[in-house]
Parts: C-alpha cells; structure tokens; sequence
C-alpha cells in the first residue's frame, strides 16, 4: 500500500466527526493537520488523532508534506480555501457546493488543471449502497427504457432544529443549493447529464424564528427563495422534476422515484449512503425490495476522497460539483426569469460500483 497519503483539514465543526468517523484509522490515509477559525476546536479534534497538529491555515498550507486538503468549512469559504489549497499544489477534496456561483467554480477548476491537481467535491453518499444498487437495477433494465424521475426534498425548515440558522436564508443559501446537490448527484448517476432546466420558485416569509439554542426566539431575515421546484432535461431523454422546500411540514413522496416503460425504482434518500431500493414492475401487485448489489457497503462521509484518491477517474469529482452547480444555478435563473435555460457545462457520467464489501474498502 505504500506510505499514507497525509491530509490536511480545515473545518474542525460538526461535519469533521463524520468524515472522521472514516479516515481516523484508514490506512491509507494519515490526518496530519487541522487547521479552523476556532483554535480551541482544531486543538480538540487534533489532540484525538495520533501524530495530528492543530496548525493555522498558512501554516498548514506551508507543510509540503501534506498532499491534500479536506475542506470543510462552512459554503461561503469553500471557494477561498479551495483557490489557496491549490495555488499550495495541493488536491482538494470539499464539502458541497463546491462554490455558489459557476463564475469562482470554473476558475477554481481552471486554476486546478493549470497546476495539475484534483478537485472532488461532495457529495459522496450517492456512492453508498442505494443510489448505486437503484443505478445498477436501471442499468440492467429492471424500468425497461428510463422515461421519468421525480425528486422530492421538503422540510420546514432547518431553522427549527439549528442554533445558527442565518446561512441557509441568505444569498447562497436555501433548499435548492443545500441540499439540491444530493438529489441532482443522484440523478445524474441514475439518468446521466442534464442539458437544459426549467425553474420556477417562491418565498412566502420574510422573517424565521430560530428555534433553539441561546437565539430561540430570534428572528433572522429570509433574503432567498425558500421553494424551489424545475424540470431537468437529460441528454438521454428522460425529465426529471425536483422539488426542494423549506416551507413543507411533512411529505410522503419517495426522496427519488424513477420511471420507466417497464417499472418504477424507488430509491432511497440521497443524504444517506444506504436504504431500501424497491422495484415495482408492470403487472405486479406489490413492490419488491432488492438486494444490495453495487456500492460501498457500510460507507460514510470520506468515502468520496478514498475513491478520489485510489480511482484514476474520481466519482466524486469537481468536474460532476460544476455540472450540478451549473444546474442548480441555471433552475434559479429559469425562476427568475420564467424561461427554459441551457447548461454552459456537461458531464461524464460517472463510472458504475461493483458491491465493495466494506472490510475491502476499509483495508
């Protein structure tokens, strides 16, 4: 196997458990640095990995032996974090999206291909066991010709849950780019690339209420459409229509339905590396759940930057993070200017998973 590859992170808030949770004892990986705004946190999570320093970002950028930077920070540093790993000669492996607006994203990638480094971009859990299994089920023909895909995300709000909600009603935020980049992912690995889009969206309210923490009562403006709804054209034929909302209280839609001239597949959640894949095949009576049969079993958050790390052809990729931001951007254009867009970008679509047990991928 070689020596570790060494990692760098910078981000030490509560998506680092995660993404702990799989590279701490890999052994292809060494976390050799932690770099956050808070000292103190980068110091707490530093002081549980062997051999791990809690450094400042210049400091850590500085260290040559450090090959990659994981890039957890919150959305709004994601492209300046991303531009200084790069400019350093290191990868870059980032929580989504990988930038909010295609301008900085596509000089970001310019910059990468300039030097000769990879970008991955999350999210990863469309590599799990469910999206791939519902992949391999349509691969294989199990809906006949694919036709249709209905995508459903809808909640009343993180505001309800999260101590320091603001983000997610400002400019960058809202449903479609926090959490359109887990259903758009998932589309593409199940219908391919999207050639053109159709939007429309509304805000009902100007104000939330922060619901916990030391704020609860707090109200917190809403600069950003909080419903956003579009029909995504693939370049296969099928339309795909998506559904994001913070102003939903409960929906019984499946997260990603996809139809076609033989069946439907029911595929999990999206957010989630696992779950049940139901089929429903012309002239049956009642769904049938499948078997596991591609994936990463057992997966979680970093699965992407192993896969980006040991795949000559990342599937977490920073070239599939543009095409979905280029898709994300373009449905809020359509929204706002009530017409059908093309995407400037489009993409491979990325290569199918055999079913990895995860004491392989573990090592």
């Amino acid at each position: 196997m070689g020596e570790p590859h060494r990692i760098g992170i910078v981000g030490a808030g509560w998506i680092s458990g995660a993404y702990l949770e799989t590279l701490r004892d890999h052994p292809a990986v060494t976390i050799a640095a932690v770099a956050d705004l808070d000292p103190a946190r980068a110091a707490a999570v530093a002081d549980g990995l062997p051999g791990c320093r809690a450094l400042p970002f210049a400091d850590l950028l500085a260290d040559d032996s450090i090959a990659t930077i994981l890039n957890l920070t919150v959305p709004a540093a994601h492209a300046e974090v991303a531009a200084a790993a790069i400019k350093s000669g290191k990868q870059v492996y980032g929580e989504k999206p990988l930038t909010s607006d295609m301008t900085t994203a596509r000089t970001l990638l310019d910059e990468a291909a300039e030097r000769g480094v990879t970008i991955g971009c999350a999210p990863d859990t469309v590599l799990g066991t469910g999206v791939q299994t519902a992949r391999a089920a349509v691969d294989a023909g199990a809906v006949g010709r694919p036709l249709s895909a209905v995508a459903v995300m809808a909640t009343p709000g993180h505001e309800r849950w999260h101590h320091q909600p603001d983000f997610y009603y400002l400019p960058g935020g809202g449903p479609l780019l926090d959490m359109g980049p887990y259903y758009l992912t998932a589309l593409i690995h199940l219908l391919g690339p999207i050639v053109a889009v159709t939007g429309a969206a509304s805000r009902q309210r100007t104000t939330r209420v922060v619901g916990s923490g030391p704020r609860a009562g707090e109200r917190i403006p809403v600069e950003v459409d909080t419903h956003v709804t579009g029909v995504l054209h693939h370049a296969g034929g099928a339309l795909s229509t998506i559904t994001t909302s913070f102003d939903a209280v409960r929906t019984t839609a499946a997260p990603i339905e996809v139809h076609g001239e033989t069946g439907t597949i029911e595929v999990p959640d999206p957010n989630h590396f696992a779950g049940d894949v139901r089929l429903f095949e012309l002239g049956a009576t009642d769904w049938r759940t499948l078997e596991p049969s591609a994936g990463y079993a057992g997966s979680s958050r970093g699965i992407g930057l192993l896969d980006m790390l040991t795949s000559e052809t990342p599937r977490a990729s920073g070239a599939l993070a543009l095409h979905v931001l280029d898709a994300m951007t373009s449905l809020l254009h359509s929204a706002a200017e009530g017409r059908r867009i093309d995407l400037t970008t489009t993409v491979e679509r990325p290569a199918a998973l055999p079913l990895i047990p995860a004491a392989r991928w573990r090592g």
